[in-house]
């Protein structure tokens, strides 16, 4: 059973940084994709970033282009959400998610594309 594991979170002011984490068991990092995807109060999950490990190749919802970074450090099993110049719209509960076997494409910011979640980190960003 894969367990995602999320870190990093906290409160900052606008235009500060925060890296989120997320660790994984029995997942590996080098098949499949992974995904950030968050939930302010009210309104619906939805996609930040992502990531197909089979080519490295990376997407991102427009309002976060140019401002957050998703990556992942295979050796650790981690993934990682730098998040620079946050805003207070930033501000929610983000969430790792896993899709094993799945290869990338349009459909990486739905839900339904992801079997594995994990509790999520808290982001507080305030003016």
């Amino acid at each position: 059973q894969v367990q995602l594991l999320e870190s990093g979170g906290g409160s900052v002011q606008a235009g500060g940084s925060l890296r989120l984490s997320c660790a994984a068991s029995e997942y590996t990092y080098s098949s499949g994709s992974m995904a950030w995807f968050r939930q302010a109060p009210g309104k619906e999950r939805e996609g930040v970033a992502g990531i197909y490990f089979g080519n490295g190749r990376t997407y991102y919802a427009n309002f976060v282009k140019g401002r957050f970074t998703i990556s992942q450090d295979n050796a650790k099993n981690t993934l990682y959400l730098q998040m620079n110049s946050l805003e207070r719209e930033d501000t929610g509960m983000y969430y790792c998610a896993a899709a094993p076997g799945w290869n990338g494409g349009s459909w990486w910011g739905l839900k339904d594309t992801y079997k594995y979640w994990g509790q999520g980190t808290q982001v507080t960003v305030s003016s």
